[in-house]
């Protein structure tokens, strides 16, 4: 793109460009940076317990021979490879890289959360910027940069929809397409114009219908994000090499706001706010960034379902009640949660990708063990028939007052009903992990030993923790990378 016509200059994918490629480290808060490697830690946890999940060996299975057939026929495959795949270290290409480790982070639904008119994982798409980092032989502190941009330019795109895209049947991993390149594109250095394309390349074809997690889920519902941010490692290294994209994806012509503009949601068109996607971008150690507003999860479940979960659990242990006691549990949450999490599927889940979305099966299982942890989304104990009289005992039903606090707030109300005709109600506004009551560093470290030290051992986990929260000290990624392998 050699030349642009002046009026392109005002189209939203430039005004993004401009700021990603303009941004340094010395321009990050401390607070952000901080931010950065609690998040990473907390991702790297959720991959070394996501690489046990069945989906992420099919992953790593068809990757490998995808590796070996190019090798036999003479291609780079996974002989030249310069990027690692957690826990196996398996190396390969970094876009493929990317996948997988985007994958494994997803894999349990036990990272990050992000819900304003669209919800998000931003760390779905960080796995891009470690991937290009380690082939391209860059630092910590560019990993950290990476990373707080794929933060701020993805939450920044969840935020604008009005209502969100998730409202009218559209999945969040379209919006993912329009960060994923912005943050893979910095890493490499991009100009200002090859982002843009970039941006254009990744975006053109990621839209992803909702399908993926309404109704009976699939292993696509895990997937659809991290192939988000494998488009994005993609399309960066294609624009780096000259492939052009189209700059208006964004807010011209038939781009992303125009499609949607045809959609009519209770009468209105729908519409985003293209003023509050760059308002205020974070350009010092003053300012305020995105990433310090993303909350964690404390239980391995759909986002929406930790307030009611943990409503549940602090009634049954304040007032010491057992499964054979219950003989009703109300359920009241916004709309929304009662459609994703209350339908008639989620009543007979009967797989862990159906399960972990099904607020009946979570709170069953929840009150039968008294815990909720990736121990209760094994096959056997999601099939276990008997789960099913307590899912029948569970309403749930949508709370109009909630409603109108939402996105502020995530309130529930559970009110457990004794076969002795007692009540006991309890409301929760913000979750464990919500960045008003956040998870520290140590909090983390207990899901991240619970995840990792079957896989990689406890004193490993230990090494890979101190590795992560000094990231900003290593020159390469080598050692991060090393640790994360089983052995």
């Amino acid at each position: 793109m050699s030349h642009q016509p002046t009026e392109s200059k005002r189209l939203l994918s430039y005004i993004i460009a401009e700021w990603a490629c303009a941004l340094k480290y010395e321009h990050l808060s401390p607070e952000a940076i901080q931010a950065a490697k609690l998040f990473w830690f907390d991702s790297i946890g959720c991959a070394l317990g996501g690489s046990q999940q069945e989906d992420a060996k099919i992953l790593l299975n068809h990757y490998r021979a995808m590796s070996a057939t190019a090798d036999s026929s003479g291609g780079e495959g996974g002989r030249k490879g310069r990027a690692t795949a957690f826990v196996s270290g398996f190396k390969t290409n970094p876009v493929d890289a990317a996948f997988l480790n985007g994958h494994m982070i997803r894999a349990m639904d036990y990272n990050d959360i992000y819900w304003k008119a669209d919800p998000c994982h931003p760390s779905d798409l960080i796995a891009a910027p470690l991937a290009l980092c380690e082939s391209e032989g860059w630092s910590g502190k560019d990993l950290i940069l990476g990373t707080i941009i794929a933060y701020e330019i993805e939450m920044r795109f969840c935020e604008i929809g009005r209502p969100g895209v998730r409202e009218y049947g559209w999945h969040h991993a379209t919006l993912s397409a329009f960060a994923a390149p912005v943050a893979a594109g910095r890493v490499l250095n991009l100009t200002r114009d090859q982002m843009v394309s970039a941006i254009g390349i990744s975006a053109a074809r990621t839209f992803c219908p909702g399908a993926v997690t309404a109704g009976k889920l699939t292993n696509m519902k895990n997937t659809v994000d991290p192939w988000a941010g494998r488009m994005g490692a993609e399309s960066a290294l294609l624009a780096r090499e000259g492939f052009s994209g189209p700059e208006h994806m964004i807010d011209g012509k038939e781009g992303l706001f125009a499609v949607f503009s045809h959609v009519q949601y209770k009468g209105q068109s729908a519409s985003f706010d293209g003023e509050d996607l760059v308002k205020d971008l974070p350009t010092s150690p003053t300012s305020h960034y995105r990433i310090l507003d993303c909350g964690m999860k404390s239980f391995p479940i759909e986002a929406l379902s930790h307030s009611p979960l943990t409503a549940m659990m602090k009634t049954i242990k304040e007032n010491n009640i057992k499964a054979g006691d219950v003989k009703e549990i109300k359920v009241e949450v916004i709309a929304r949660a009662a459609d994703i999490l209350g339908d008639p599927h989620k009543y007979r889940p009967t797989s862990k990708e159906t399960a972990d979305h099904s607020l009946p099966y979570c709170m069953a299982v929840g009150l039968v063990d008294g815990m909720v942890t990736p121990l209760q989304f094994k096959e056997e104990r999601v099939r276990d028939e008997s789960l099913i009289l307590i899912m029948d005992k569970i309403k749930v039903v949508a709370n109009d007052e909630f409603e109108a606090l939402f996105p502020k707030f995530q309130p529930s109300r559970v009110t457990i009903t004794t076969n002795d005709g007692k009540q006991y109600s309890t409301r929760v506004d913000v979750p464990k992990g919500d960045p008003r009551d956040p998870m520290t560093e140590d909090e983390i470290a207990v899901k991240f030993n619970a995840l990792g030290g079957d896989v990689i051992g406890k004193d490993q986990c230990k090494e890979l923790r101190k590795v992560i929260m000094n990231l900003e000290n290593s020159k390469k990624l080598d050692e991060l990378l090393e640790l994360t392998i089983a052995h």
